[in-house]
């Protein structure tokens, strides 16, 4: 049986969480909203304050099902009350960023521009040109997003230059040695 699933999810007076009959799970408060849409074989119940998570049968499909739905829905609730944040950061001569309305544009060592559309429901700041903080309330869009521009120009392991998590170390290889 799955621990994870075992755990209730809470919430607070601001979060509004329906299930309906569907077994479809909607987290909202204000503006924002996230609907999920729980697969037959793991049934939610909403008890007061909380969500509890059950399988309906006895299967491995089943309690992977459990854990992992419970996490999807704990993520949605998180996200709705508190948000979630990346960080990257651009590492290069001449590497920067700055946002321009509805999209992000950036100078990465490229002939060109870089320049990225900004997705409904995330907001994008930089600092001092190359810090870039990404805010959402989905989870999976903020970590995609992220992704997405790092992709751009990831970071390579001679130098070091490229975008870069904040928190991530970039293991450095030696390079040519010179001749005997």
């Amino acid at each position: 049986m799955s621990r994870v699933g075992k755990a209730p999810i809470s919430f607070d007076e601001k979060v509004q969480v329906t299930v309906s009959p569907a077994n479809e799970v909607l987290v909202k408060a204000g503006n924002k909203q996230i609907n999920l849409k729980v697969r037959p074989e793991v049934s939610v119940e909403l008890d007061g304050k909380s969500l509890v998570l059950s399988k309906n049968e006895d299967s491995k499909t089943a309690s992977s099902l459990h854990g992992m739905y419970r996490a999807l829905i704990q993520n949605a609730v998180t996200g709705i009350s508190k948000g979630f944040t990346k960080s990257l950061e651009l590492h290069g001569v001449g590497y920067r960023a700055n946002v321009a309305g509805k999209r992000l544009e950036m100078s990465l060592g490229f002939s060109h521009p870089v320049v990225y559309e900004i997705p409904e429901g995330i907001e994008i700041k930089v600092d001092k040109q190359t810090n870039i903080s990404i805010t959402g309330f989905d989870r999976a869009l903020v970590g995609a997003v992220a992704a997405k521009i790092r992709s751009f120009r990831p970071p390579e392991p001679y130098l070091g230059k490229g975008v870069r998590y904040s928190d991530e170390k970039i293991r450095r290889k030696a390079g040519k040695s010179a001749g005997k």
